[in-house]
């Protein structure tokens, strides 16, 4: 992992294409702006975990409503 320190108003540029800005520092809380093609999804951890675990569950539903309408044969 890089550790860098970056002051209100400075950037950090990843690979040509993505900008990450620190907007503001308040207490312990940092503003961060991001900007990447539209390709690249930008995700919080926790709406990224969140969505994956409705994922699983989905395919977890949907699986078992295939075997509903579809038990095998005995």
């Amino acid at each position: 992992m890089l550790v860098l320190s970056r002051r209100v108003g400075e950037e950090i540029v990843i690979d040509d294409t993505m900008r990450v800005v620190v907007l503001g520092i308040q207490g312990g809380r940092i503003r961060l702006g991001l900007s990447a093609p539209p390709h690249i999804s930008i995700q919080r951890s926790e709406v990224r975990d969140r969505i994956a675990s409705q994922k699983t569950i989905g395919d977890i539903t949907h699986a078992d409503a295939d075997q509903e309408n579809h038990p095998a044969a005995v």
